[in-house]
């Protein structure tokens, strides 16, 4: 049956405060259903967007690891109808175009996971290592290895459920494939993201364009980069502006080790200024999903750039966005100064910040790789260094 909401979706590209109409009677309906509305609550505005709906949604975002903005928009969308599938509520199988997303997808690849099997990050997608994960449960349990999640293999899964301590096997694994091939970022494949692209200038502020800026700091990256022996990849040129999921596949496809996205911020508040960063990460009920890797390398950058510049550390953040959720190696967003902000914007501006900027993700990139015993103080790795 079609959703209704989807075809909304397909109508009304986000809703907000204020809004009314059935489109907003189904987000009420959903989050009533998720628990994040009382239901009593619609009564008096069944199609309004009221105050206790963008309480609601923005709780919904929180949870979920979205931008909590109270906008029901093409991510939060999304979030909405996965959410609503519960664990045995369907039959899951893998279909190449168009794999089936949701709540039950992530449960059951954290119950692969937990059982010892490597369905690769629990991110709610159902593709190949899923289903390779689930074929091979279904062989170690007598059952036909067919790749679908029917009811012997629900009743299978359900009596083998056990209780598993000593970390996660998820961030064990990114762990133990971050560690082959050495210490060194030689022979590595990286893929840098320059935001936005083309006719999408991105954020804008004090004469600085996002695009402009993200695309030459991805080069000055790039150039350090080559130079260290490492196999780099942009995802755009200056003319094109590809969408988030064709980033990501992109990086799949030429099997990146480390996905690096570059943006900036602006906002009305012209005093907002500094440098944070986002890893993948979403917690749902009875679950958590995260990049163990990604948040340090995100945390290594951003101590990098703090160290190396003026930039404030504004820290980092777990977040469900599409780009660091479809990307299948460790991936982050980084976010290095507000073009709304006057000082920000005037450092942007030179290309010695820049060059600063380039050598601080560098320097990041090669410590990620380092064993502990091994690494040294922030801001103290210089590429001369890595060089020789």
């Amino acid at each position: 049956m079609t959703d209704p909401l989807a075809a909304y979706h397909r109508r009304v590209s986000e809703f907000r405060l204020g809004d009314r109409g059935r489109g907003v009677a189904e987000i009420r309906s959903k989050l009533t259903g998720l628990g994040f509305l009382d239901g009593s609550s619609a009564v008096l505005e069944p199609d309004g967007f009221d105050a206790a709906l963008d309480r609601a949604v923005r709780g919904f975002q929180q949870a979920r690891g979205l931008r909590a903005d109270g906008v029901v928009g093409p991510e939060t969308y999304r979030c909405l109808d996965e959410a609503h599938w519960r664990f045995g509520d369907r039959v899951l199988t893998y279909t190449v175009n168009r794999p089936i997303v949701g709540d039950d997808v992530a449960t059951l690849q954290q119950r692969l996971l937990e059982l010892g099997f490597d369905p690769g990050r629990c991110d709610g997608i159902f593709g190949p290592a899923t289903d390779a994960a689930l074929r091979e449960f279904q062989r170690n349990v007598g059952l036909t290895a067919d790749g679908t999640l029917g009811p012997g293999t629900l009743r299978a899964l359900e009596q083998l459920r056990r209780t598993v301590t000593g970390g996660s096997p998820s961030e064990q694994r990114e762990e133990e494939r971050l560690r082959r091939n050495g210490q060194t970022l030689t022979g590595r494949t990286i893929v840098l993201d320059p935001g936005h692209g083309g006719a999408d200038e991105g954020v804008s502020g004090n004469g600085l364009f996002e695009s402009e800026i993200t695309y030459d700091l991805a080069s000055r990256i790039e150039g350090r980069l080559g130079a260290l022996g490492v196999t780099t990849y942009l995802t755009r040129n200056q003319e094109a502006h590809p969408t988030d999921a064709e980033r990501a596949q992109f990086a799949n496809d030429v099997g990146a080790q480390v996905f690096v996205s570059l943006h900036h911020d602006a906002i009305s508040n012209s005093s907002a200024s500094g440098v944070a960063c986002y890893f993948y990460g979403s917690s749902m009920p009875g679950r958590a999903s995260r990049s163990a890797v990604g948040e340090r390398l995100a945390e290594l950058i951003v101590r990098e750039v703090a160290s190396r510049t003026d930039l404030v550390d504004c820290r980092t953040h777990p977040k469900s966005w599409e780009l660091l959720r479809l990307t299948r190696m460790p991936a982050v967003r980084v976010e290095p100064g507000y073009l709304s902000s006057p000082s920000d914007a005037a450092r942007l501006a030179t290309g010695e910040f820049r060059d600063a900027l380039a050598e601080a993700v560098v320097a990041a990139l090669q410590r990620l790789y380092l064993p502990e015993h091994l690494d040294v103080p922030t801001g103290q790795f210089r590429i001369a260094a890595l060089a020789g």
